[in-house]
């Protein structure tokens, strides 16, 4: 057994662990052995006597068969260096929302930019808009997460094509998490950050001036299809509380594509309440109401799917006005509740004054809920 002193041995691991070997490989030190309880529960007894220790535990398949654990010291947990990966995907997807922003929003010809690609730089507002959405966001967790010392990566932004220019962004929990109220501290931080951000976006949105559309597009647009953005309720509110508009009878004129930023950031902040699997509403009501979490979240496919049949059936609605969009997101939150939401260690009830704040996130979530976000016409 290649062991030292400083190897942690917590007693815990000998009741729920029959240990066999002890190897240190580099700054990791795995244990050998077979379990005596099944697996999450060896992890949930195990997990706290080594964080107390200094130590991140995982579980590791052995390749002849069993489960191996493996202790990290938690300081080097997520510490890899300079993140290219993250830099990669952020200057890709600021390329991205840029193509997105010139072809989509400012009408920029595609033999413009192919001749020139630096015309691309004219929709500059727009890309800064939404990326300004989604990092405000994505740091809202990130800011968290560090605060209560847990390890998260740094944002992973999401390139794609037009209109968006992105999917969005994400951020990998890279250590368990403590209790319920760092998890729900963690899982709101987010939207809270988003929507401040939002609305901000929003209201310089609203005091631009409109894009005008060339004639050409005018024209095309009365003999042809085009593709509306309804407005979610959040917005409509910004706009009367300011007196600004929102929408414009002059058909040759569009919004300012800085508002598509807002629309972005509340279509998303709205997604990503879902109250389903690792999704941040998922996170909240995990730490909200406990376990009970997985009965809401079986719900949520179910309403999804019925929205999208409501509208292809009943409203008559062609597929590609939202009927596909509410069918996509049913399957994927069916699959992601089938994965389940976090597993806290401590399962300590939250307080009223956390309760308070989670429900008047997901009330300012349901004012970015648009029935029939896309029309195609």
């Amino acid at each position: 057994m290649a062991e030292s002193n400083s190897v942690p041995r917590p007693d815990e691991l000998e009741t729920w662990y029959q240990l066999e070997d002890v190897r240190i490989d580099g700054d990791r030190i795995v244990y050998y052995g077979e379990p005596l309880i099944p697996e999450k529960r060896l992890h949930k007894e195990l997990w706290p006597a080594f964080q107390d220790a200094g130590y991140e535990l995982k579980l590791a398949r052995r390749g002849e068969g069993g489960t191996a654990l493996v202790a990290i010291p938690a300081e080097t947990v997520g510490n890899e260096g300079v993140p290219w990966r993250n830099i990669a995907l952020f200057a890709a997807t600021i390329v991205s929302t840029l193509f997105a922003g010139a072809s989509w929003w400012y009408f920029v010809p595609l033999s413009e930019i192919a001749a020139n690609p630096l015309s691309m730089l004219e929709a500059w507002p727009f890309t800064a808009a939404v990326l300004g959405v989604l990092m405000t966001h994505e740091l809202g967790h990130y800011a968290m997460g560090r605060y209560h010392d847990v390890t998260v990566s740094l944002p992973y932004v999401i390139p794609f094509v037009p209109p968006f220019g992105t999917l969005g962004a994400v951020i990998k929990m890279r250590s368990r998490m403590p209790s319920r109220k760092v998890l729900f501290d963690i899982g709101v931080a987010g939207p809270i950050a988003g929507l401040v951000a939002t609305i901000v976006v929003t209201a310089i949105g609203l005091s631009l001036d409109p894009i005008q559309i060339p004639d050409r597009l005018v024209d095309a647009a009365g003999s042809g299809e085009t593709i509306r953005f309804n407005n979610p309720p959040l917005m409509d509110l910004i706009a009367w509380v300011l007196g600004e508009q929102v929408a414009y009878s002059d058909l040759s004129v569009n919004p300012h594509p800085v508002i598509f930023g807002g629309w972005v950031g509340m279509f998303f902040t709205f997604l990503n309440l879902l109250p389903v699997g690792q999704l941040d509403g998922g996170h909240m009501v995990r730490a909200m109401i406990g376990q009970r979490q997985e009965t809401i979240a079986a719900l949520v496919p179910a309403v999804l799917l019925t929205i999208a049949g409501y509208l292809y059936y009943v409203r008559d609605l062609d597929f590609n006005d939202s009927v596909l969009l509410w069918g996509f997101w049913g399957l994927f939150a069916l699959v992601i509740a089938y994965k389940g939401a976090a597993d806290p260690a401590d399962e300590t009830s939250l307080g009223w004054p956390r309760i308070a704040v989670g429900l008047l996130t997901f009330a300012a979530g349901a004012l970015c809920f648009m029935l029939v976000p896309i029309q195609v016409g």
